[in-house]
């Protein structure tokens, strides 16, 4: 037996209405639960604890300290960088850093682009053999 990866992470949410909006614009699945909000990319997820969930003292399936932002996520982007400015710019997001040279999981070079979500958390789209 091993580990193949990741399932899933759980991050608290502050910003439920923008969150969905945001994450909806860039084109992920979005799953309204009664808890939890699932966003996902393929076989991957984010669990989005909903404002009235993480701060109970009773929900303890948490890391103690988290509040929001606190998620630093990175994702592949498949697409050229073109494509990705223009759904990033569809999302209302603001890039913070573009291109960037970065070595990723799959030990390959890759360019990433950095925005943060309405909550603040910091995400990473990847980009693999795309040029600067």
């Amino acid at each position: 037996m091993s580990i193949s990866g990741f399932d899933h992470v759980s991050l608290p949410m502050r910003e439920t209405d923008a969150m969905l909006a945001f994450y909806r614009a860039l084109g992920f699945d979005v799953e309204e639960q009664k808890a939890v909000v699932a966003v996902r990319a393929g076989v991957n997820m984010i669990n989005f604890h909903r404002p009235d969930l993480w701060p109970r003292p009773v929900f303890t399936l948490r890391a103690p300290a988290a509040v929001p932002p606190c998620g630093d996520l990175c994702f592949v982007w498949d697409g050229d960088a073109a494509a990705l400015h223009a759904q990033l710019a569809s999302a209302g997001a603001a890039i913070e850093e573009n291109p960037a040279r970065r070595v990723g999981a799959r030990r390959a070079d890759a360019t990433s682009v950095y925005v943060r979500d309405p909550d603040g958390d910091l995400l990473e789209f990847m980009m693999y053999g795309e040029a600067e």
